[in-house]
């Protein structure tokens, strides 16, 4: 395993990524990959079409999602304070993990709807465990605070979440060829420094081959309710978020990281976690749910 994309979004995020789960996959072996995952924005119903997709191409399927965290409580409602949540990306290391995951973003959607699915701190403290925590994009707690010129105040978001999730947390670095990369990129790399958090090299995934931005802007057209043609309108700048070689991830991270040393172990911890990362499904037959019942009576009786 030479290289795994951690951060990818399927045709699952509607109207947002533009990786058809299918032809992704035969990238994906065409790459000499043999992992990926799948993170969603703030959802997971495309996860047993990818799992059953990725097993029949010999592919491992690493399960996640890219949760959207309140920046006050799930609860919290107010347009100027709560209408843009932070980012993070969740991966399940193992049952007890995807159970975890799959319980809180039925939360987000059930209590913390609010323009998103949205999850918080106190969910995440209640249900971290089986989970690798990583920083996500420019969208992610830590990367705003660094571009709002708050250095501290994402050192110690790094440093609260390496604390809750311990060795499952990771810092990661992109580069898109953004304006605001750079400045993301030499403080990521400056905590991680200070910190001993390591770093993980990701793409932000949207769509599978460079080709395919075009599709993908259309579908952020839909989305916002705009034309191609509108100057004024939400776009991705550059072409650079498909799924990537090694090779050319190598060079994406030669943009911003300047030890070589520093980008083998970041593009090398992509494999160490989608290694640790062991998810199963089974299928065929029904699990029904076990309810406690009043005294001591037998649980098919009482249903009954």
């Amino acid at each position: 395993m030479s290289f795994a994309h951690l951060h990818v979004h399927t045709e699952f995020s509607l109207l947002d990524g533009a990786c058809r789960i299918g032809n992704m996959m035969e990238h994906v072996k065409e790459l000499g990959q043999d992992a990926i995952a799948i993170t969603d924005h703030g959802v997971m119903y495309g996860v047993i079409d990818f799992y059953r997709a990725a097993k029949a191409a010999g592919i491992k399927p690493v399960i996640g999602c890219e949760v959207y965290v309140a920046r006050r409580t799930r609860f919290d409602k107010d347009h100027t304070l709560d209408s843009n949540p932070y980012h993070l990306i969740l991966l399940c290391k193992n049952e007890e993990g995807y159970r975890n995951l799959i319980h809180m973003v039925s939360l987000s959607f059930a209590e913390g709807f609010y323009n998103k699915p949205r999850i918080d701190w106190q969910l995440l403290e209640q249900y971290h465990e089986g989970l690798i925590a990583m920083s996500a994009c420019l969208a992610g707690e830590v990367a705003s605070k660094i571009l709002q010129q708050n250095y501290e105040g994402a050192k110690q978001t790094a440093l609260a979440y390496r604390a809750l999730f311990g060795e499952d947390y990771y810092l990661e670095i992109q580069d898109h060829h953004l304006t605001e990369d750079d400045d993301v990129c030499r403080g990521v790399m400056r905590i991680a420094e200070e910190t001993g958090i390591p770093l993980v090299a990701t793409n932000d995934a949207h769509y599978t081959r460079k080709e395919d931005a075009h599709m993908q802007d259309v579908l952020m057209c839909i989305q916002t309710g705009k034309t191609v043609d509108d100057i004024d309108r939400m776009r991705f700048e550059t072409e650079e978020f498909y799924v990537k070689s090694r090779q050319q991830m190598e060079q994406a991270m030669r943009e911003c990281i300047f030890d070589e040393k520093v980008i083998q172990q970041a593009l090398d911890n992509t494999v160490a976690i989608a290694r640790r990362c062991q998810v199963e499904f089974t299928f065929g037959h029904h699990i029904l749910p076990r309810f406690e019942v009043p005294d001591g009576k037998e649980n098919v009786a009482f249903f009954r």
